[in-house]
């Protein structure tokens, strides 16, 4: 299935949720009818953002409060001391069912994972109001016919693509990390001479030790993590995650989240992983539950009214997903798509982190939790363990290694707490290359915008050069924007066109369909 998607522009002036400015905020959007994850990954990597079947990006030097793409280099990750205080906090409260009084000195402020609200607050406004010209469910039967009448066409030419797809998604991988100061991000460094017997050699491993390592890399690969249904993280599951580290070594995510607790523990805690987009049976069975969750957090931490937090409002913003579930062989066991994470207390939800996994990436969309329990520091805890999770996703699909946190406003205050997930890189809004937050700090305390590519010559590697192959959908047909704009009379509508293209780039151009009626 292709990506489908209707552009609807500029939008300038309406409310932002992080200034209160009713003036300065600007983005272009696009409702997305299918999305491929391949397509999302691309987006995201020029600055896109979703929300529910909403597609957004802020245009960057023209609205109030800049967003800049923030990722995290989870397989380099290495907890701070206030995340092991909440990872403690936890522990202690799982075990013992103490709970620690106030918050710790170091932690963010809560809600942490999840102010997509915040951000997409006045876009939902906006997003009612618009008027879609277009009827979902018809487009999707045209398309079909249309796509089967294209196959019929090109015969053993969609086979090729496929294969070259493949060959795509890897060179990608190998392009978002050229250029990049510190991108060949792995989980062991080698050994540094001058630590041995002989100052000139590295010390040596034991056999125990190499036999130890041997042993568990055997075991994940016999048991790598279970079928999506009911796809879940338990305490401890000892086939996937690394010994305790030694003593004298600081201990990894791992040994912080998955310590053993005592048999009698005074409660029972586990994680799931259950598909939204197509809703999985185990979604569908936990629906009203994870609703009533999302009411009572909407209520008592965003103040909204009874009536606000509808089940529609829900289902449209964390549950519908344009994105297209896929199950590769060479993918993750959970597949690639839209999911919410549960976590789940004595038999109870406490909270769900709504998450995309991506071709390179879980994508990271928002959280909410049961405000009782927010003396457990969840937006800190979710974020820990979505990072664990993507490193656990590694293990058998190595590109996917990054841990995607939405945006990054330096100028706003309460949104400053996701650069202090380590190693992090933020988006060129101008080039579109990764450049580690470091780097990019000095430039943000004096100017809100900031183009963080060095290089004065540098320009957009994938920006539009050729828009005559746009593909576009229409009538019930496929065609290119070429063949297309000789039908149209209407001066605007090549300026939209065009500025569509220069905002997806060239490779989603080609490859997603622009709806026009």
């Amino acid at each position: 299935m292709a990506s489908v998607v209707e552009y609807k522009g500029l939008k300038v002036g309406y409310y932002c949720g992080y200034c209160d400015s009713e003036e300065g905020k600007a983005s272009c959007g696009m409702w997305a009818h299918s999305m491929t994850v391949q397509d999302y990954q691309d987006l995201i990597d020029r600055g896109w953002r979703r929300s529910g079947k909403y597609v957004y990006k802020p245009v960057m030097n023209q609205t109030c409060c800049p967003q800049y793409t923030i990722r995290c280099r989870p397989l380099q990750f290495q907890p701070s001391k206030s995340h092991k205080k909440v990872l403690k906090k936890m522990l202690k409260f799982l075990a013992k069912g103490e709970i620690s009084k106030g918050n710790c000195e170091d932690e963010p402020m809560e809600p942490t994972m999840p102010t997509m609200e915040d951000a997409v607050a006045s876009d939902f406004a906006l997003i009612n109001k618009l008027d879609i010209q277009c009827d979902l469910k018809t487009l999707g039967d045209d398309l079909k016919e249309s796509v089967k009448s294209e196959e019929k066409k090109k015969g053993k030419s969609s086979e090729r693509e496929e294969s070259n797809e493949l060959i795509q998604s890897q060179d990608m991988e190998e392009k978002l990390d050229s250029g990049e100061p510190s991108h060949s991000a792995k989980v062991h460094t080698a050994p540094q001479p001058g630590k041995g017997a002989d100052l000139s050699k590295p010390p040596c491993r034991k056999a125990k030790e190499i036999r130890k390592e041997r042993k568990r890399l055997k075991l994940m690969q016999q048991n790598p993590g279970g079928e999506l249904e009911g796809f879940q993280v338990r305490c401890q599951p000892p086939s996937l995650f690394p010994p305790k580290a030694k003593s004298n070594q600081p201990k990894s995510l791992e040994d912080l989240i998955f310590e053993s607790l005592p048999e009698s523990a005074s409660h029972k805690f586990e994680v799931r992983v259950v598909r939204s987009s197509p809703p999985s049976s185990q979604f569908k069975a936990t629906f009203q539950e994870s609703y009533q969750v999302y009411k009572r957090y909407q209520m008592v931490v965003h103040k909204d009214p009874p009536d606000k937090p509808t089940v529609s409002q829900f289902t449209r913003f964390l549950c519908s997903s344009p994105l297209e579930a896929e199950n590769p062989p060479y993918g993750p066991d959970c597949g690639y798509g839209s999911f919410h994470q549960q976590y789940w207390l004595d038999g109870k939800i406490i909270a769900v982190g709504v998450i995309d996994v991506l071709p390179y990436c879980v994508s990271s969309v928002y959280l909410y939790y049961d405000p009782d329990y927010s003396f457990l520091s969840l937006g800190v805890y979710s974020a820990l363990r979505e990072i664990a999770f993507t490193r656990q996703l590694h293990e058998k699909t190595p590109q996917l290694s990054y841990y995607y946190m939405g945006f990054y406003i330096h100028s706003c205050p309460k949104m400053k707490y996701k650069g202090q997930y380590r190693p992090s890189d933020l988006l060129c809004p101008e080039t579109y290359v990764w450049v580690p937050i470091e780097q990019c700090l000095p430039s943000l305390e004096n100017s809100k915008y900031c183009r963080f590519n060095q290089d004065p010559e540098a320009v957009d590697g994938d920006r539009s050069q050729e828009p005559d192959r746009l593909q576009v959908f229409y009538k019930k047909a496929i065609m290119p924007y070429g063949v297309y704009k000789k039908q149209q009379r209407d001066p605007s509508e090549e300026a939209a066109v065009l500025q569509y293209a220069s905002l997806v780039g060239q490779t989603c151009s080609e490859r997603m369909l622009l709806f026009r009626n």
